[in-house]
């Protein structure tokens, strides 16, 4: 199974960026975790802080064999409609991640304006977020294969 591991803007600065809330872990860690943890399956990790950069790798998931995606929108999460219009044309599990509990954070964060177009939505389990969100795409897949 192929999976896109798929970052928004900021998430390049994770373990450096608000430690308390985001962790002490990299984005490297996160490969290598992920890695080790699914061996059978392959990953593409793409970070970016470009809307349009995250626009146009969804859409080449249109044409590309990705069984499914684990995104982090971050800050988009909460405006980007260019995001959810991206994930509603899939024909695959999207599932959104978050490392925080964003109903825990200020009130501009509990509204994701992409949960609605996605497979579901996990959040505040740190970098566990992504584990919980690979094994969701594989269960979803099985399920309608």
């Amino acid at each position: 199974m192929k999976i896109l591991i798929l970052n928004g803007p900021n998430l390049n600065t994770l373990g450096k960026r608000e430690p308390e809330v985001y962790g002490t872990q990299s984005l490297t860690d996160l490969k290598e975790m992920i890695e080790k943890a699914f061996p059978e399956d392959s990953f593409e990790f793409i970070q970016s802080n470009e809307e349009g950069a995250i626009v146009t790798r969804l859409n080449q998931c249109l044409d590309e064999p990705v069984d499914g995606i684990v995104f982090n929108p971050g800050a988009f999460t909460h405006y980007s409609y260019a995001l959810r219009d991206a994930v509603s044309m899939l024909n695959i599990p999207v599932v959104e991640v978050h490392l925080s509990n964003l109903h825990a954070r200020e009130s501009f964060r509990t509204k994701s304006v992409i949960a609605g177009a996605c497979a579901g939505q996990i959040s505040g389990f740190g970098l566990f977020s992504y584990m919980l969100g690979v094994q969701a795409v594989k269960y979803r897949d099985t399920r309608e294969g």
